[in-house]
């Protein structure tokens, strides 16, 4: 468990990727190797050219070959690979090139859709070009004409894949080994956007063309009730409805459903395409002026701008008979139809916290 964050706000630390530590490691086991030297860091240089250096928690000859661990440091980042051991093994092979493997606990894609072909180890291409060109000039510079075999192995990374979405998108036996920039930008967001699209991506490729977007389990659940949809066909977008949206504009389905908590919806009926707190808040007068549209009177009105909640808010719409739900995702329909292409059908549901449909918009099919 991480330390406590300090009382004083400070500035958040970047850390760096599990790419960048598969680099780090292969090129200190495969320096061990020609070299036969070893060291407790080594430096390696990121996509962008900056120079890192990266602590090694062992660095040592096996049976046939070398391996070198370090630990990961996703710096303020939420990520479930912090902490975790990372360690390569690394063979000389007579054949030239950089050969991958996957080692424990890291997977094998087992589903089209991804970047990486059917039974490739989960090893991401800017990861595997950063280890190319670092074991390339290596060679170079011992005048080393053979090939290299690379095995990547994540301790725990079977159990730690299961708090991620790989199991979903296909991604089976542990981690993926990512990075683009080699940096882990603290609360970026960034691999879970790249998640949703891929499971996005996985699901069209394997001929899934309704698609639901969830915000988490409850509406995952609704989704399921209601349609009876694969698991490969459920998107979990959690607050990011705007990555959906626009990676549908490069990947469009047939059909969208989008399935969230009534508060969230009507964040994205208010235009919000990032749903969480810290970048949107639920619009109680906003909602007053939609109760108002449907017919909702002074008192009912005040009484939705002087709401606590949004469920209280919604409560007392329906208390008074009026639909407010279903204005809510007519409102979050007509902005979700805004953003995607027009062949994609959208409708939208809202739920409450025990998952029942308190609105909905667009046609059942």
């Amino acid at each position: 468990m991480r330390d406590e964050t300090a009382e004083q706000p400070a500035p958040l630390r970047s850390g760096l990727t599990t790419g960048s530590c598969a680099t780090a490691t292969c090129l200190s086991a495969a320096r061990l190797l020609l070299a036969g030297s070893s060291a407790d860091a080594v430096q390696i240089v990121l996509p962008k050219g900056k120079q890192v250096q990266m602590r090694l928690e062992f660095c040592r000859l096996t049976d046939d070959g070398a391996e070198a661990g370090t630990i990961k440091d996703a710096g303020d980042d939420p990520d479930v690979t912090h902490g975790a051991l990372l360690y390569s093994r690394v063979r000389l092979s007579s054949e030239p090139g950089v050969r991958f493997h996957a080692g424990r606990g890291v997977g094998t894609v087992t589903r089209p859709g991804l970047v990486l072909a059917v039974g490739e180890p989960a090893i991401n291409p800017v990861p595997r070009k950063m280890i190319t060109d670092h074991l390339t000039l290596l060679a170079c510079e011992h005048g080393y004409s053979g090939g290299f075999e690379v095995t990547v192995n994540v301790k725990d990374g079977e159990a730690l894949a299961l708090k991620t979405m790989n199991p979903r998108l296909g991604i089976l036996g542990g981690l993926s080994i990512l990075g683009t920039s080699g940096i882990v930008r603290p609360f970026s967001c960034a691999a879970y956007i790249a998640s949703i699209h891929q499971g996005i991506d996985v699901a069209k490729t394997n001929g899934y063309l309704h698609i639901a977007a969830c915000t988490g389990n409850a509406s995952e659940d609704t989704m399921r009730r209601v349609y009876d949809l694969p698991e490969i066909a459920l998107i979990e977008m959690g607050d990011f409805v705007g990555a959906v949206l626009k990676h549908l504009r490069k990947v469009p389905v047939d059909k969208l459903s989008l399935c969230g908590g009534f508060g969230k919806i009507s964040k994205l009926a208010a235009g919000h395409m990032d749903l969480h707190s810290r970048h949107s808040s639920i619009d109680l007068p906003q909602l007053a002026l939609w109760a108002a549209a449907i017919g909702a009177d002074a008192q009912l009105q005040q009484g939705i701008r002087e709401a606590n909640t949004s469920q209280q808010a919604l409560a007392m719409a329906s208390a008074a008979g009026i639909a407010l739900g279903d204005e809510v995702c007519r409102h979050a329909l007509e902005f979700a139809r805004s953003v995607v292409p027009a062949q994609v059908q959208v409708e939208v549901f809202a739920i409450d916290r025990q998952g029942g449909i308190v609105g909905h918009a667009g046609a059942f099919q």
